[in-house]
């Protein structure tokens, strides 16, 4: 059954709007919206994991985010990072059930583009080695490029989640007409992605841009085990609450898988 991963970054970035560079925001009893609340709503709408990224800017999730999520979620912790000696110490620490390394620029508003691997084979591969070693599932976000996915076996990672910002972009500017060339190229560049992660024994999961509108063609993709998406769920959230918000996603994304 697919699954769903709901990023909580931006319920972060709101706080921090209002509380910018404090590292425990909550200390004072003010820090609203608290991204720990809002991962306790979104199980209760039936995700089934939790994602944030920790930034070395810090400029949404915080140190001490990580650290009460992973002592009060109850579902899977996917721990987003760049593959830096700070950050594997972090999450050797911290331990999430999940570390997935992405590239990280300073001035992108939200990530750009998957890892290349096969440009930092020795780096990753020593990164990779230290996550497991402390007890993680170790992911590699990855542009929909097979050769990336071959890559991402051959140094260890047991999941890639494919970048679908393309896609998304794709099925924007096509008006989700799925008999356009362009979004047809785009989808299958995802899917062909998909399966050789699947033929080389890695889990296939995919996010980044995907909404409500847009999200059903790739739910629908064989073998596909992990959605991951954040921004469409908070949007929607500011309207309707988060809880409410994750379970109307659980809802598309399931009928669109089955």
């Amino acid at each position: 059954m697919i699954q769903l991963g709901v990023n909580i970054d931006h319920v972060a970035t709101l706080r921090q709007a209002r509380y910018p560079n404090q590292p425990d925001p909550g200390f004072s009893g003010g820090g609203e919206p608290d991204p720990v609340r809002a991962a306790h709503e979104a199980e209760l709408g039936g995700a089934d994991g939790i994602t944030v990224h920790l930034r070395e800017d810090r400029r949404h999730i915080q140190d001490r985010d990580v650290e009460l999520l992973r002592r009060l979620v109850k579902v899977k912790l996917n721990l987003e990072m760049a593959p830096t000696d700070e950050m594997v110490a972090i999450a050797r620490r911290v331990g999430p059930h999940t570390a997935m390394l992405v590239p990280e620029g300073r001035q992108e508003v939200t990530t750009e583009g998957g890892l290349n691997i096969s440009a930092q084979r020795e780096t990753l591969r020593g990164v990779v080695t230290a996550l497991k070693d402390g007890g993680m599932i170790t992911s590699a976000f990855i542009d929909p490029d097979p050769r990336q996915a071959r890559a991402a076996a051959e140094l260890g990672f047991d999941v890639c989640e494919v970048h679908t910002g393309p896609y998304a972009h794709a099925f924007a500017v096509c008006g989700g007409d799925m008999r356009r060339p362009e979004l047809i190229a785009a989808l299958d560049a995802v899917a062909r992605t998909g399966d050789t992660i699947r033929e080389l024994g890695m889990r296939f999961n995919a996010g980044h841009a995907l909404n409500y509108h847009n999200v059903q063609p790739i739910a629908a993709l064989p073998g596909i085990e992990e959605l991951h998406i954040g921004h469409a769920i908070v949007s929607r959230a500011a309207y309707i609450g988060m809880r409410a918000a994750v379970a109307e996603m659980k809802r598309i994304i399931t009928h669109a898988a089955r």
